[in-house]
């Protein structure tokens, strides 16, 4: 009986040939593994200008003459992913990607398999606007290799360029602090104000018996927690800018109830999740923020009541926008480094009991632009405005602005932030239908 190459086998050495094609337009070195693979085709490698860099991709091509894929339409389709090939990819230590092949139409996909998908979780969803494999794919492939933990490495862009805003505002510091001795520790000094019957202020902090404030302790409630006769004002810089990690730990701490006090009428400090947030102005009642965006006017509901969709008029919770803060002493010069987030309470002022979820339902609609647009009014906020016209929350600050920011500066970035980086898509459980599913990819030749 005469040997004969099965159309299983020739279509999927098509695929492979095609596949490795497709690389080598998109700017990639293409080697693929030969006979021997168990579940690799081949090894994707990011080169910039024909430069190779050494950075893996694992691809497995699956390849079909002609059919639909499961649960085809018009917007996408699914495909399962088989156990073995699963567990196999899971113990990887380079990314590895799907990439399916459709001779009929000559259509090409792809997707990441992630590194937590269980065998109860091996369904991809591809949608055929988003998962084309070809160039504009290639930044999205080649990020695959930065590492998701520790400082990483850069790999350099293979597409066009946009502007990119950084997260972190410079803070201009007062030229003078007052340092004091005291006979109190930090919590005893606490205790001693909130005894007095003055409003009590914390924006200072005390180690090692010595006070630190930007503000005169004798002019204020502080004066009773302070050796009135033992006070100094020194320049700020020697304090700020001292070379000692725990020092600059301690002037961090200084700035964020220096903050805490100068917008307590309008941020709140939530200490479980260490944020700041907006406070509500009423019991489930919505709060605006007008302010200059880049070039045009606009308004943001800084919070909001979203209602209940199974009982309509009923609030189900509350939104508050919110940042993370951190403050950071770089090349001689504080910036607070702001990470924005959500708060989420159930009319206002009460935590909600469960907002994990409603912040993970949150975070995977934000995108660039959204992100962008958060620093953009986090930094009108802190910074106010010279704008007579702008409707800041007091016309009148109740507190002097000691912290001041600056702009976050911005850079030109030489490609465009894929949009997928922004979101981590979530994994869809498989159905009662999956063997036959998979029955079926197989004979597509998948």
């Amino acid at each position: 009986m005469a040997k004969q190459i099965t159309n299983s086998q020739l279509i999927g050495e098509i695929g492979e040939v095609a596949a490795k094609g497709r690389f080598l337009n998109m700017g990639f070195q293409f080697d693929g593994r030969g006979r021997l693979e168990a579940g690799i085709d081949g090894l994707a490698e990011v080169m910039v200008d024909g430069v190779p860099l050494a950075q893996m991709i694992g691809v497995q091509v699956k390849a079909t003459d002609i059919g639909k894929y499961a649960n085809e339409d018009e917007d996408g389709f699914t495909y399962l992913l088989r156990t073995v090939d699963l567990e196999y990819w899971r113990i990887s230590n380079i990314p590895i990607i799907l990439v399916l092949y459709r001779r009929s139409d000559e259509s090409f996909y792809w997707k990441e398999i992630p590194r937590d998908f269980s065998v109860e979780q091996r369904k991809l969803r591809f949608n055929k606007a988003n998962d084309v494999l070809n160039i504009d794919a290639a930044d999205a492939i080649a990020q695959l290799t930065v590492p998701k933990t520790g400082h990483g490495y850069y790999v350099p862009p293979l597409g066009g360029g946009e502007e990119a805003l950084v997260n972190m505002l410079p803070i201009e510091l007062p030229d003078e602090i007052y340092v004091a001795s005291t006979p109190y520790s930090a919590s005893q000094a606490m205790a001693i104000l909130f005894d007095r019957d003055e409003e009590p202020r914390f924006d200072w902090s005390i180690k090692g018996r010595t006070f630190w404030s930007f503000h005169d302790p004798r002019k204020e409630c502080t004066r009773h927690i302070i050796d009135e006769d033992q006070v100094d004002v020194i320049d700020t810089a020697d304090i700020a800018l001292h070379e000692d990690r725990d020092e600059q730990n301690n002037f961090a701490f200084l700035l964020k109830q220096l903050m805490r006090h100068q917008f307590r009428d309008d941020l709140g400090w939530f200490k479980e999740t260490k944020i700041f947030y907006f406070l509500a102005q009423a019991e489930n009642t919505p709060r605006s923020f007008k302010y200059v965006a880049t070039k045009n006017r606009t308004e943001t509901d800084v919070v909001k009541a979203s209602e209940n969709k199974k009982e309509p008029g009923q609030i189900s919770f509350v939104r508050h926008h919110a940042f993370t803060p951190r403050f950071e002493l770089m090349l001689d010069q504080w910036y607070l480094i702001l990470s924005p987030t959500y708060h989420f309470t159930n009319n206002g002022f009460s935590p909600h009991s469960y907002p994990s979820a409603l912040l993970a339902g949150k975070k995977r609609l934000d995108n660039n632009a959204s992100l962008r647009g958060q620093v953009i009014m986090w930094h009108r906020f802190l910074s106010g405005s010279e704008d007579g016209d702008l409707d800041l929350f007091a016309p009148e600050p109740s507190t002097a602005k000691v912290l001041k920011f600056g702009p976050p500066p911005s850079v030109e970035l030489p490609t465009t932030v894929p949009e997928k980086a922004w979101s981590s898509p979530k994994p869809i459980v498989v159905d009662d239908d999956d063997d036959a599913e998979e029955s079926k990819q197989e004979g597509l030749g998948l």
